[in-house]
């Protein structure tokens, strides 16, 4: 498929079939390992378009999540160590320092000729930082969703699909890029595009840290600022930095793209943005660089795995989200949000 001139391979519902999915993976008992993010959304889509999905999760209320979502303890849900007993593909979608607490239990019992699946790259990219270095005897490979877990099954339900990219990091059957495309269409991707563990994780932690959540707040709080500090009224500075954006803007950029954006706004805002995304591109791309330097040398990972590993690592994590909570320009957000007309 050519992309702005760039022909790239992707694979597609009509190229790779659920019908071929099923059965490619017909007598494959897939673990779904972690109820968490991740872990609703894939194995609910699996379940529901006819593989045979098993549950590993801990006991407490994410356990009590999956048996109020339909999974049976004893026969469709179990501790993590029986399930990955059971399964011959693991799907190992446990948060990144779960990963590493649970990888001298999890290798155990992976099998040769079994399939270990990520959905990040993150423990096999810095292996020599997680310890999570797989035996050579099973396949590890990935379908990374190119959104949130409840994104893909809300999508799932109304008939459409998330995209994911896909990896295969060590095929030892010989069969394990099928496993992994099956996997993919039987989650309910959109289409799937190929890339490489080490890929997925750098741009993952990148767009993390840049336009998906670091930058966009580090914008959208900067403009809030300046237009408070010069006298303008909460909710004129929420409606003008983020009501419009997200309300307005966005579904117009989300259906067509920011070029058709442009050309159906007026002209004296089109006037302006082209005025004004060279200075703001050439502001952030250093510090997008340095962004991207820092993930690839594996210091963003390190980062992530020192402060996971601290005790108190969650009072500390809850305290800095508690003060974003907080924020004059959140708190304005859940008025604005009431006001809206389909809440009235």
């Amino acid at each position: 498929m050519n992309f702005g001139g760039v022909i790239e391979e992707v694979m597609t519902r009509e190229e790779f079939p659920l019908e071929k999915a099923r059965e490619v993976l017909k007598n494959e008992t897939i673990a779904v390992l972690g109820y968490g993010v991740q872990g609703p959304g894939q194995s609910c889509n699996l379940r529901d378009n006819g593989f045979n999905v098993i549950i590993g999760q801990r006991q407490g209320k994410t356990y009590e999540k999956a048996v109020a979502d339909g999974w049976v303890p004893g026969e469709t849900l179990f501790s993590i160590e029986e399930a990955a007993e059971k399964g011959t593909i693991v799907m190992c979608l446990l948060s990144d320092a779960a990963v590493m607490s649970v990888w001298p239990t999890l290798k155990q019992h992976l099998k040769a000729g079994d399939a270990l699946y990520f959905s990040h790259g993150f423990a096999i990219t810095w292996n020599d930082r997680t310890g999570c270095i797989p035996p050579d005897n099973i396949d590890v490979i990935m379908v990374a969703p190119k959104g949130s877990g409840t994104s893909l099954r809300t999508m799932f339900l109304e008939g459409r699909g998330l995209n994911s990219s896909y990896a295969v990091y060590q095929d030892y059957t010989g069969k394990a890029l099928d496993r992994t495309l099956a996997l993919g269409i039987g989650i309910g991707s959109g289409y799937l595009f190929e890339t490489t563990f080490q890929r997925e994780a750098t741009s993952d932690l990148t767009g993390e840290r840049g336009s998906l959540m670091g930058a966009i707040q580090g914008l959208l709080s900067a403009q809030y600022e300046v237009l408070r500090e010069n006298g303008h009224t909460p909710s004129e500075a929420f409606n003008e930095t983020v009501e419009e954006l997200t309300q307005s803007l966005m579904p117009l950029f989300a259906e067509k793209g920011m070029d058709w954006m442009y050309a159906n706004c007026s002209t004296t805002a089109q006037r302006g943005a082209l005025d004004w995304m060279g200075p703001f591109h050439d502001a952030i791309k250093p510090v997008v660089e340095k962004l991207y330097s820092s993930v690839k040398s594996g210091h963003e990972a390190q980062i992530s795995i020192d402060a996971n590993s601290k005790p108190d690592y969650r009072i500390g994590l809850e305290k800095e989200l508690k003060a974003l909570h907080d924020s004059e320009m959140w708190r304005t957000a859940e008025v604005v949000r009431q006001l809206r007309p389909e809440n009235n």
